[in-house]
């Protein structure tokens, strides 16, 4: 469909993105927790107040943590690569036979026609690590379809089809199993609005989409800015290293910001800067939006070894004792959750922009879970945290380290994720652990020339 040409692919992503990038060059610039069932808090103080209003803003409250490193992938949900993990987290249900008891009907009025009358599609394996061409497919309005007040019925009915149920097993992605078993995993961590990927990243660096609910590019400014000018109006080194696109430009007025494009390096250079004792205070790290992001279509073990590269770069690094990770994913993609979104505090008094024939809402709900831990040498050992999170978690976990002022009522309101570490004694992993290898890049690329296999596949749908 046109809409998905418009929204739904990397493509457009990337032009969108490279447009930012041009006006760049065009003005000369340089090469407090709520449970998982209860809503979280709406009477923190607002805006511009301070996490620790005793302190001064930007002194340094977490002096055990001096290293803040972020990774965001793309476009999956937690059940559709981590449901399958043993033993671990709240992942899928599991029946006799050892399979998913999750299930979605597919009625004669869904988007994708049924195979037949009373159809159910049930859980299933993907083929093999590609992923079908723009489908799933997660906008606002899939996610009220796929949400359906909260019974998480309507993927298949939605515009993410039949792929929606779909799921990766643990042998596909061996390394972010091993991750998620090894360190922390969050097994309530939500996408901070049920929508696409730039308003979910809108919210990782300013607590708000300003009323983005679409992968559309503007020149608007949140009113109290984002956390990279913060960072650098308190003195507090950061870098946003990328491969394809700075993510940071998906606010575009950022661009003409002093002090902002000095910090927009390559890939190349965090390794480096992680091998050399070099890292700064606060590094975002992105993959190549187009090969490694795992957004669809693309080969899902290609992005698992980009994950890898940068944990274990962390790790192997000298400042690996002072550093703490958090991994992540922008939305869950249109895959299948069973775990409704909670309550959500609205970041701001923006509205919605909402594209023709979407539902009405608010900002006023978290999006789908998504995948989600923290890699420290303080992490603590076997442990899932169960604290309703969202992107602006990693926000909060920033203003609270160096006591910044909050930026909308959402971060002033978010769990800071420091659940998952143990600040009081001596560091669990201080020596780092040896973690599952990922699929060599190098070898991969196999189902990207013949596809991502028979989707549905046979034995998966059922009649009533």
């Amino acid at each position: 469909m046109s809409l998905d040409v418009a929204e739904g692919t990397n493509l457009s992503r990337r032009a969108l993105l490279g447009g930012a990038l041009a006006g760049a060059a065009a003005v000369g610039l340089a090469p407090g927790v709520a449970s998982a069932t209860s809503r979280p808090r709406s009477k923190a103080p607002g805006p511009g107040s301070l996490p620790n209003p005793s302190a001064s803003a930007g002194s340094d409250q977490i002096p055990l943590i001096k290293n803040i490193v972020i990774v965001m992938l793309e476009n999956h949900s937690y059940d559709n690569i981590l449901g399958m993990m043993p033993g671990r987290g709240d992942g899928f249900r599991l029946g006799g036979d050892g399979k998913p008891t999750a299930s979605n009907p597919w009625p004669k009025n869904s988007v994708f026609p049924p195979p037949s009358k009373d159809a159910v599609l049930h859980a299933f394996p993907m083929p093999n690590p590609c992923q079908q061409q723009a489908h799933p497919y997660n906008t606002w309005e899939a996610f009220k379809v796929s949400h359906a007040r909260g019974r998480n019925d309507g993927f298949v009915k939605s515009q993410s089809g039949p792929v929606s149920m779909g799921y990766f097993e643990p042998s596909v992605l061996p390394f972010t199993n091993s991750l998620a078993a090894t360190f922390p995993v969050c097994d309530r961590y939500f996408c901070s609005v049920g929508a696409q990927t730039y308003p979910n990243r809108r919210y990782l660096m300013a607590g708000t989409s300003l009323g983005a609910t679409t992968n559309v590019l503007n020149s608007d400014r949140p009113p109290n800015g984002t956390m990279f000018e913060a960072l650098n109006a308190h003195g507090i080194t950061w870098k946003n290293y990328y491969s394809s696109l700075p993510s940071l430009l998906i606010w575009t007025y950022l661009a003409g910001v002093p002090g902002i494009s000095s910090n927009l390096v390559k890939i190349s250079q965090f390794f480096t800067d992680a091998a050399t004792n070099n890292l700064p205070a606060v590094s975002l790290v992105d993959p190549d939006f187009g090969t490694q992001s795992q957004e669809n279509p693309q080969d899902v073990q290609f992005g698992e070894a980009f994950l890898a590269q940068v944990v274990n770069a962390v790790m192997a690094s000298p400042q690996w004792p002072h550093t703490m990770l958090v991994w992540c994913y922008d939305e869950s993609g249109g895959y299948y959750d069973h775990v409704p979104p909670p309550k959500a505090v609205r970041p701001d008094g923006v509205a919605p922009v909402l594209s023709a024939g979407d539902r009405p809402g608010s900002f006023n709900r978290y999006g789908f879970r998504v995948p989600a831990g923290v890699v420290s040498p303080y992490a603590r050992p076997d442990y899932v945290s169960h604290v309703v999170h969202d992107h602006t978690s990693v926000l909060k976990l920033i203003e609270t380290k160096w006591n910044l002022p909050v930026l909308t009522h959402r971060d002033a309101n978010a769990d800071n994720l420091l659940d998952s570490v143990d600040l009081t004694g001596s560091p669990a992993f201080l020596n780092p652990p040896t973690l599952a290898a990922a699929p060599d890049p190098s070898v991969l690329a196999g189902c990207l020339a013949t596809g991502p296999g028979t989707i549905p596949p046979p034995g998966s749908v059922t009649t009533d």
